[in-house]
């Protein structure tokens, strides 16, 4: 006798290690540059979270630099210091108040930087002219700061009650900027070669993963594709996911790399979704996907057909903080595939429409 599994949905339960979400609809990171110009969580940052933190499963706050040089705008969100610990605090617990869970995203900007951000020219891994300024290249003594510099801000990230933190290593940022052939010209043990590349990200990883311990819920970000010719491609990231996986990551939020979060070429709801689809075929962990998702049936769907493991909503959030209640009351009311559904799926749909 044939038995149907059971596909997930949109609105079912999912476990990223031991955090477990009502449901698998994510607020991406998006920067909305209204921190202090010191970094500092203002009132309005936390207004901005809590009215979109009812009815998704998971908010992944914008990135947060690590140290001064890696700021990217002038009132970006930080996390460089303890001093910032009480205001991020302040705003777990007000997202927590409407009983969702909260990521905090550290990075460092790296060569996408400005001097007139950070008073000094921007550091990357080589000297390659690739966005505003040409930046410095950064010494060996640099680099195993910076890999400290990310495990104090891990840190602080749990200090402040974050119940997860995610890595961010996409849209041409320091630990893309290593990753990739085109920002990496380097000919030490940070370059030179695929594995050499590697080697940096996957030390900040398991830096972090040492400084907040095994149990701890750990994204990543990852830049699964530059969109540029002779850059990074699915065929390179897929080997570094399954790296990941090795070194301790509890989930993967695909997106893109050197070409930034909408590269040219690519649009329409899911316009990413191919690369979370080709990312979760080699790991065995949660993958998130990501690229204009406007409807909430689309993202059902693609939950359904085992495309992705949990949906980010950015934009749509953004226009219209009521877009997953919205989405939780549209996909309660209706069973859009319930033609194709047999057996215990159509129970499982029927479930819940009451």
């Amino acid at each position: 006798m044939l038995v149907n599994k059971v596909m997930p949905r949109l609105l079912d339960p999912i476990k990223i290690g031991a955090l477990r979400l009502k449901n698998r609809i994510v607020m991406p990171p998006m920067a909305t540059n209204k921190a202090t110009s010191n970094g500092e969580v203002t009132e309005s940052q936390i207004k901005h979270y809590t009215e979109r933190a009812r009815g998704v499963g998971l908010i992944i706050v914008e990135h947060s630099y690590i140290t001064q040089s890696g700021k990217l705008s002038p009132n970006q969100l930080g996390i460089y210091d303890d001093k910032l610990i009480p205001g991020l605090s302040k705003l777990v617990k007000a997202v927590h108040r409407q009983k969702t869970p909260i990521t905090a995203q550290i990075n460092h900007a790296g060569g996408r930087s400005t001097s007139s951000v950070i008073g000094a020219q921007p550091v990357a891994p080589s000297q390659v002219l690739m966005f505003q300024e040409t930046p410095r290249e950064l010494n060996i003594e640099e680099i195993d700061e910076l890999v400290e510099a990310f495990g104090r801000a891990a840190r602080r990230a749990v200090e402040a009650g974050f119940d997860a933190v995610e890595v961010h290593e996409a849209h041409g940022f320091l630990l893309n900027q290593f990753l990739s052939p085109l920002t990496n010209k380097r000919v030490d043990k940070y370059g030179g070669n695929s594995e050499k590349r590697r080697s940096f990200p996957i030390r900040i990883f398991k830096r972090v993963r040492e400084e907040v311990g095994p149990d701890f819920p750990l994204l990543y970000r990852l830049g699964a594709d530059d969109y540029k010719e002779e850059g990074l491609s699915l065929v390179d990231t897929k080997v570094f996911a399954e790296l990941l996986v090795g070194a301790g990551v509890n989930a993967i939020d695909v997106s893109s790399g050197i070409g930034g979060s909408n590269p040219q070429g690519v649009s329409g709801q899911g316009y990413l979704f191919h690369l979370a689809e080709g990312i979760k075929k080699v790991v065995n962990v949660p993958v998130i996907g990501v690229g204009g998702i406007a409807q909430a049936e689309f993202a059902d769907k693609a939950i359904r057909e085992g495309k992705v493991d949990l949906v980010a909503v950015g934009r749509a959030l953004l226009a219209d903080p009521e877009w997953a209640m919205k989405a939780v009351k549209t996909l309660k009311r209706t069973c859009p595939y319930m033609s194709s559904f047999l057996g215990s799926d159509f129970l499982a749909c029927a479930s819940q429409l009451g």
